[in-house]
């Protein structure tokens, strides 16, 4: 994702609170085998206490709550918070509280864990760690999740759709999706900070296949289109839709990559 401005972040982030039931139906879920190796790596056995930031509408909280942990999920949007109770009501460990997790007061008692899967990039990098990690005990486990759409699947799509975007939303416009072993995992932030010890990664690769309508509702809950002018977004829809339907037998594969990044809180260590 291209860098933005403060403000920009800002507005974007608001974004995805538009069309909550989209967001709910389309958005992918995440491997479980990810959530073994952070339950490995963090020692989370049932009862496990876990702030998770962004939610959204619970792709990941309802693997975590699956294992009896007791998840308490900070999210923005009220009606992505609203799907996600609704979506998460066979699972009472789970709470849902609305707002900016930089602005939550969290209760007196600290959690084993802190997860963000795919909302990190949307808080401030000069502080988001720090608030991160005082609401852990020491040696508790943050966990951030990165997705990456990489080269692989319906690959001809990916490059013939670059079009579209060269012409339709400029902004956006890049040469494709990298070959995953041009991807770097993003552990610098964990490894250059004092503030956790012990970093870790796993990579997780998954191809989704989607219909075209399908595909098309899964790019309307991006910010990235939601910002369009309705005009700009309908023609680029457009143009995404007669690629898929016409040259592509009206299917596609996206490949994924899920970067699991993992450190320990280092206060209360030795130094």
């Amino acid at each position: 994702m291209r860098s933005v401005s403060e403000s920009a972040r800002l507005a974007q982030r608001q974004t995805f609170d538009t069309d909550a039931e989209r967001y709910a139906a389309r958005r992918p879920t995440y491997p479980a085998a990810l959530f073994d190796r952070l339950a490995a790596y963090g020692d989370l056995d049932d009862g496990a206490r876990v702030v998770e930031i962004g939610p959204g509408t619970g792709q990941a909280t309802a693997s975590m709550a699956e294992r009896g942990w007791a998840v308490t999920g900070v999210e923005l949007g009220a009606d992505l918070a609203a799907v996600a109770r609704r979506q998460l009501a066979d699972f009472p460990a789970v709470e849902l509280v609305v707002g900016a997790f930089e602005e939550w007061s969290p209760p007196p008692e600290p959690f084993d864990a802190v997860v963000c899967a795919t909302a990190w990039h949307w808080l401030d990098p000069a502080t988001r760690l720090r608030t991160a990690t005082r609401v852990l005990r020491p040696r508790g486990t943050v966990a951030i999740v990165w997705t990456h759409h990489v080269a692989g699947g319906s690959q001809a799509f990916f490059t013939a759709a670059q079009d579209c975007y060269r012409r339709l939303d400029p902004e956006t416009y890049e040469d494709g999706p990298l070959p995953e072993d041009r991807v770097p995992t993003p552990t610098d932030e964990l490894v250059q900070s004092s503030l956790v010890t012990d970093v870790a990664s796993h990579r997780f690769c998954v191809d989704l296949t989607y219909t075209g309508e399908e595909y098309l509702d899964l790019l309307r809950t991006y910010s990235t289109t939601i910002r369009l002018p309705a005009g700009r977004r309908a023609a680029l829809l457009g143009c995404l839709a007669d690629l898929i339907d016409h040259r592509f037998g009206g299917e596609i594969t996206k490949r994924y990559t899920f970067d699991l990044v993992l450190g320990r809180a280092s206060h209360g260590l030795p130094r």
